[in-house]
């Protein structure tokens, strides 16, 4: 099994920056990719940010590209989201998804809230 943990949720104000991260534990080796999604009080879950997990194969949703950068540690087993240039509309909770051979695990989530 893997598991995943987010953390690095917060409240902001417009324009400013966070960054959260996804730390895999368990059958590590079994990681494809990681992607991010979000998820706001009455919407459906939207795709955020993908990496491969050697570090390539990044997409962004046209939502946040050019403000949000998906990266690897690769001295840790860990995925970040910086998030830059931050907008109310960007509040909701954040998860982290890992897929591999034929399975996908999701995180417990992270609150990014956008207030002034």
């Amino acid at each position: 099994q893997v598991q995943l943990v987010e953390s690095g949720g917060g409240v902001v104000q417009p324009g400013g920056s966070l960054r959260l991260s996804c730390t895999a534990s368990g059958r590590t080796f079994a990681i494809y990719w990681v992607r991010w999604y979000r998820q706001s009080t009455g919407n459906e879950r939207e795709f955020v940010a993908s990496i491969g997990w050697s570090g390539g194969s990044i997409g962004y949703a046209d939502s946040v590209k050019g403000r949000f950068t998906i990266s690897r540690d690769n001295s840790k087993s860990t995925v970040y989201l910086q998030m830059n240039s931050l907008k109310p509309e960007d509040t909701a909770e954040y998860y982290c998804k890992a897929g591999g051979a034929g399975t996908a695990y999701w995180g417990q989530g992270t609150q990014v809230t956008v207030s002034s």
